[in-house]
């Protein structure tokens, strides 16, 4: 195999991909299936740190009647609990792992230290980072372009229920056409409801290019990591060519 397109990458994960058909919960096969991709595209020399989300287990903004703050905070901890799931499926396949929380909890997972999980992966380890950016009002897709600058990842990949970006709501408008590539201005004019605007902000900022692609699909994970054209790619707009001056 030639050069990899990326070395290092973050890989967000939604909760819901964990359900699997059920809906709700850990679907223990497609938690396999998930951690096998995982460990595939670490296999082939790709740091690989993953970011979890909790919807399969708790979301904040359905939680009937709780306070805003206290069931993002129960949403964080929900992905505490994806985080360890991810990390003892990959160990059962003989990966070397290490989960890191925004939440101190020693008994479980590391605290999140910068240069600790910089190392961590050097030497060849998955980490999972858990429970979002530890504050309240920032979703796990903030959680993951914070964690991709902060570890110099080359790319961010979601991997989420849906196989890209729309020009517009596929499911009220069937004829909707899905953009294979667009920049980041682009994205957030969009209202993309896909990925929060603030983790588009945010990469932008850091430029550092975005995929979103549909994890239920088996491979998927591996494709968009090798550089296949799969899902949507948000990325910086070429620069156009400067005008030559006229010879006098």
């Amino acid at each position: 195999m030639g050069a990899l397109p990326y070395e290092r990458v973050l890989l967000k994960l939604s909760g819901e991909a964990f359900a699997g058909s059920q809906g709700f919960g850990i679907d223990p096969p497609t938690l396999a299936r998930i951690a096998r991709e995982v460990k595939e595209v670490q296999d082939l020399g790709v740091e690989t740190a993953v970011v979890v989300g909790g919807g399969n287990i708790f979301r904040a903004r359905t939680g009937a009647g709780i306070e805003r703050a206290t069931g993002d905070y129960m949403g964080m901890l929900a992905s505490v609990l994806n985080a360890l799931a991810l990390q003892d499926a990959l160990e059962k396949m003989g990966a070397f792992t290490r989960v890191m929380s925004a939440f101190e909890m020693r008994e479980v997972a590391e605290p999140y230290i910068r240069r600790r999980a910089i190392r961590h992966l050097e030497k060849g380890r998955i980490v999972i980072f858990a429970a979002g950016t530890g504050q309240p009002y920032f979703t796990t897709d903030t959680a993951a372009a914070l964690r991709a600058a902060e570890i110099a990842a080359d790319a961010i990949f979601k991997g989420s229920t849906i196989d890209g970006i729309y020009e517009r709501d596929p499911k009220q408008d069937p004829t909707a056409k899905k953009l294979p590539r667009l920049d980041y201005m682009q994205a957030l004019n969009l209202g993309v409801k896909a990925l929060d605007g603030t983790a588009i902000s945010l990469a932008m900022d850091t430029d550092i290019p975005l995929i979103l692609f549909d994890v239920r699909e088996p491979g998927n994970i591996k494709r968009a990591i090798l550089g296949e054209p799969i899902g949507s790619i948000i990325t910086r707009e070429v620069a156009a060519e400067p005008r030559q001056e006229e010879q006098p």
